[in-house]
């Protein structure tokens, strides 16, 4: 039995909530959010509280259930307050140059890495070693983040490279000196 498929999410005053013909429509503040139930997964919307019950006990369904509650309360909490994820380059040299819709990466390689930012994210230096994703879909502004780390991974020994923020980068010693 899922414990986070029977919880009954809340619906902000500013967000709502419409359920037709299977598909799950969020509208909020900052946007609108759409989602397509399994045929297995039954939701109820009234009085600002949303309900998602399961009509088999079908193994996929059991599992769907917690998912489906967990994607509708991220697509509420997104619609009203909005996701982000901050990232920062260490490294000498190393720095962030967001122009438009690109993001440019100065990562130690011999050239320049340019990275599309998906439409529906923004991406807003706070210097040039960071910089903040910023969306409505937690999805796709993990995705991306994830991304922009993949262009250098930070490396255990001198910390190099692209880490979210407040990452732990576990660190490894180098070659000992032999006697």
């Amino acid at each position: 039995m899922s414990r986070i498929g029977n919880r009954i999410l809340t619906v902000p005053e500013n967000v709502t909530v419409t359920n037709e013909n299977g598909c799950i429509t969020v509208k909020g503040p900052k946007g609108e959010l759409s989602l397509t139930l399994n045929p297995n997964i039954t939701v109820e919307v009234e009085d600002n509280k949303v309900k998602v019950t399961r009509n088999s006990d079908i193994k996929k369904t059991k599992q769907m259930h917690g998912t489906t509650n967990a994607l509708i309360a991220n697509m509420i909490k997104g619609v009203s307050e909005g996701y982000e994820k901050g990232l920062e380059i260490i490294g000498v040299g190393y720095r962030f140059n967001p122009k438009g819709k690109t993001l440019e990466i100065n990562a130690g390689y011999s050239h320049k890495v340019e990275l599309e930012v998906p439409a529906g994210l923004t991406v807003e230096s706070v210097s040039a070693t960071e910089i903040t994703v910023k969306g409505i879909d937690k999805e796709a502004v993990g995705k991306f983040a994830a991304e922009i780390r993949e262009v250098r991974k930070p490396e255990p020994y001198k910390g190099k490279g692209i880490r979210y923020k407040g990452e732990h980068v576990r660190r490894k010693e180098g070659k000992k000196a032999s006697k």
